[in-house]
Order: structure tokens, then C-alpha cells, then sequence
């Protein structure tokens, strides 16, 4: 099944706060986003199933290798795009908001071009 963008949100959000602190529970996801303890969970439920996230017996949400890897492609993807749009002006907070929208919908394509083209002009 195609992850679909909120998917996708809650895997790069899992991602960031085990790089904070490996023990992550849907609070903190709720925390995080600003999202209800419902709609957590309900994401929660669905990553489950599909085998991007495993939760443990003590409640803990731990990225499988392919929840993994989606998080970390997004969240380079974030990474590039908010630093690309500030170095060319663009405010931190509009830039990191602006770099979330375009990275669900940019092709990998495009961004490798970008990511190489930014990365000429980075140093």
C-alpha cells in the first residue's frame, strides 16, 4: 500500500525524536505534531499493519528498516530543502514549512538535481 503524506509526517517525526531519545511512545508523537492521542493512534495503528513501525510491550514505537529508510529519505529530503530555500533568503520558520509541503510531492529525479545543484553552490 502507498504511504500516503500524513504516513510519511508521522515516520519523519518517529525519526527525529529517536535521534533525541531512543524510547519514543505515541505521546511524544502527539507532543511533537500537536496531534490528538486518537489521530496518533489511529497512525500509529496503520503503520503497524504495514510493517513500517513495531511497538513494544511496553509501548515503545521503534522504525522497522523500510519505516527506516522512508524517514531518513524524508528527512533528508527536509534537511536539503529548508537549507536550499534559506541560503537563498527565505526565513527559517517559512523555509522548514515550505520544505515539508515539497517534500512529499517532488520526485526523486528532481531532488537529486536540486541536492547536487545546491551542493555545487554550498561551499
Amino acid at each position: 500500500m502507498a504511504l500516503l503524506e500524513s504516513g510519511q509526517m508521522y515516520l519523519e517525526t518517529i525519526y527525529i525524536l529517536q535521534q533525541k531519545n531512543t524510547n519514543i511512545r505515541s505521546i511524544d508523537v502527539c507532543a511533537y505534531l500537536g496531534y490528538s492521542k486518537p489521530s496518533v493512534s489511529r497512525a500509529v495503528g496503520i503503520l503497524k499493519k504495514d510493517g513500517y513501525i513495531s511497538v513494544d510491550e511496553d509501548g515503545f514505537i521503534l522504525l522497522t528498516p523500510s519505516g527506516t529508510e522512508v524517514a531518513e529519505k524524508l528527512y533528508e529530503r527536509h534537511t536539503v530543502l529548508t537549507n536550499m530555500l534559506v541560503s537563498l533568503g527565505v526565513d527559517n520558520e517559512t523555509a522548514a514549512e515550505d520544505a515539508c509541503r515539497i517534500e512529499h510531492v517532488i520526485s526523486d529525479k528532481t531532488f537529486e538535481a536540486v541536492k547536487k545543484h545546491y551542493n555545487i553552490y554550498k561551499k
